[in-house]
């Protein structure tokens, strides 16, 4: 793609899969192999049967409160997949499709939403950091790495997600402005999925698009059809490769919607009408890339159903394993929060220890 056809202040979607799975740009098609198409395809079904079922676990008590990414998987998965190794994913909490992409297991974000502090330990070799709540804060986190790489010498990438909502959050602003200034190689995506948990987009910025808030840092900016895998992985690719040349980072703007809850404590019926979110069902990601693998012959009703039973197997086996074996351990919350702990800490993890002896 060319970010300059694209002008941010316009609301002009950059697009290559409309919402029949048909192809709108054939020359922005990247090349990909059918083995490749069907992995993305499947990473797209995991990622919305660990929701369910993560959806489900936690209405039963089993689970604690947890954020749902249904009806942005390829926002996700499309930017995700665009990234190489030795690149840096710094997400926000919504970032499913991402993470399982960059390689961390399921088991992980299980524990972690599971209320494990183990979630938050990554695999050697993933360069992933762990969740982070307090809003837009992992921008600046980003923004660091990035600088840190540029001081280093090291040509890796950084790709950070945050969603509408975070932009009104003075540490977007903070993390946009240095990263311009200094150049740092950092891809800062957009999941503008409508609502800021229970405030619609119009109502928390007065900006035309928020691709358009690229303007005042002096970056490329582009507003992308975020539930276009193809569209996602395009303009990602394009941004990794202008920061790993030195030119910087780019905002991307992920149109796209969240057809659950902001989480499970959230009632979304008390905010919006079921019109809209029926509307938005036809133009589900994983719908339209189905449509599309279909249309090619690449994809066949036996493949799915079998890949389906497999996933859900795998899932319900991760989870149960985890219910089993996986209680938290009070001293834990003590040990990971610093790499030292500091006297504060120390002082009560001693009253605890004390407490429980008391109690023998």
């Amino acid at each position: 793609m060319r970010f300059e056809d694209y002008k941010p202040s316009e609301e002009k979607h950059y697009s290559i899969l409309n919402s029949n799975g048909q192809i709108i740009t054939e020359e922005d098609l990247l090349s990909f192999s059918e083995e490749e198409l069907l992995y993305l395809y499947r990473t797209m079904l995991y990622t919305r049967i660990v929701d369910e079922k993560a959806l489900s676990y936690q209405r039963q008590g089993r689970m604690l409160t947890y954020a749902p990414n249904i009806g942005q998987e390829a926002a996700q998965i499309g930017s995700a997949y665009a990234m190489e190794k030795e690149d840096w994913l710094v997400p926000a909490f919504r970032e499913l499709g991402a993470w399982l992409i960059r390689g961390i297991p399921l088991k992980n974000i299980y524990l972690y939403w599971y209320g494990n502090e183990w979630g938050s330990y990554m695999p050697e070799g993933v360069k992933v950091l762990p969740v982070s709540v307090p809003i837009a804060s992992q921008l600046q986190h980003a923004t660091g790495i990035g600088m840190a790489n540029n001081i280093k010498g090291e040509n890796n990438v950084v790709v950070t997600y945050v969603g509408d909502g975070g932009t009104s959050q003075g540490d977007f602003h903070e993390a946009l402005n240095f990263a311009a200034v200094f150049k740092a190689p950092v891809v800062f995506i957009i999941q503008n999925n409508q609502y800021a948990i229970s405030v619609p987009r119009k109502e928390q910025t007065a900006s035309e698009t928020l691709a358009q808030k690229a303007i005042a840092y002096n970056m490329p900016g582009v507003l992308v059809d975020g539930n276009d895998i193809f569209a996602m992985y395009s303009a990602t690719k394009e941004a990794i490769d202008k920061a790993r040349k030195g030119e910087g980072p780019t905002l991307i703007e992920a149109f796209t919607y969240r057809l659950g809850a902001h989480t499970t404590s959230d009632d979304p019926t008390k905010y919006r009408e079921d019109k809209e979110v029926e509307e938005w069902e036809k133009k589900d990601p994983i719908l339209r890339f189905k449509k599309y693998l279909q249309s090619k012959e690449i994809l066949t009703e036996e493949w799915e159903k079998n890949t389906q039973k497999e996933i859900e197997k795998e899932v319900v086996y991760t989870f149960e394993e985890i219910e089993d074996k996986s209680d938290t351990s009070i001293e834990d919350i003590f040990n990971y929060q610093y790499e030292t702990m500091p006297p504060h800490l120390e002082e009560q993890l001693e009253q605890y220890k004390s407490f429980l002896e008391g109690g023998k």
